[in-house]
């Protein structure tokens, strides 16, 4: 309900920023929001969690001066911090996908609404989002989806995290625990229904973001 939403919106403004007509170094930029996704999540998972330390983290070491310290794993942040690898690695992956929509838009469309007098913020908000509106609908079943599969992150971060990341912390978790403790028909069964689940869910979602569609 929060991290794709943000995830999502974060691709779109920066696809929309590197679509700008006066956007500098467009490859640069396109790489540098890409490359979070070409590592792998275990390995981006161990730099996290090195990030995330209580000892070692060195957030907390330069805003120790400040008399701040973030505790990364304490109640219900352990959520967000397991949601901002997760926003970090995928951002990238969808602004592309959403970028490349932006591509397909006719530059006369563009020009039309630039000669009607119609400001770069308007031209993004009237022609180019409705653009992509499939695209959006697109990555957000994807998100959705990845989001029920969590499972390297918060298994990587699970050791140091004092106990605010559990064997059930996420579905996926939670049926390997099971298979671990030998309650095989228990774990069979959560993953039938994490199956059902994601299933219902993204044809709920097409349907609502389809309704209205004449195609």
């Amino acid at each position: 309900l929060v991290q794709v939403p943000v995830m999502l919106g974060l691709a779109l403004g920066l696809a929309l920023l590197i679509d700008a007509k006066s956007a500098r170094g467009k490859g640069f930029f396109r790489l540098g929001a890409f490359l979070p996704y070409a590592i792998p999540g275990v390995s981006a998972a161990l730099v996290w969690s090195f990030m995330y330390s209580s000892e070692s983290s060195p957030v907390n070491h330069l805003l120790e001066p400040l008399g701040v310290r973030i505790p990364f794993f304490d109640g219900g942040i352990a959520l967000w911090s397991v949601a901002n690898i997760v926003t970090w690695s995928w951002t990238g992956y969808n602004m592309i996908i959403i970028y490349s929509a932006l591509q397909t838009i006719p530059a006369e469309v563009l020009e039309a609404a630039r000669v009607d007098g119609a400001s770069a913020l308007r031209t993004a908000w009237s022609i180019k989002i409705p653009a992509v509106r499939s695209s959006l609908v697109l990555t957000a079943v994807f998100s959705l989806i990845g989001s029920a599969q969590l499972y390297n992150e918060p298994a990587v971060l699970q050791p140091i995290s004092s106990g605010a990341i559990s064997s059930a912390f996420t579905p996926i978790m939670s049926a390997q625990a099971a298979v671990a403790a030998g309650n095989y028909p228990h774990a069979a069964a959560q993953s039938v229904i994490l199956a059902l689940s994601v299933g219902v869910l993204s044809f709920v979602f097409f349907r609502l973001t389809n309704r209205g569609d004449k195609a």
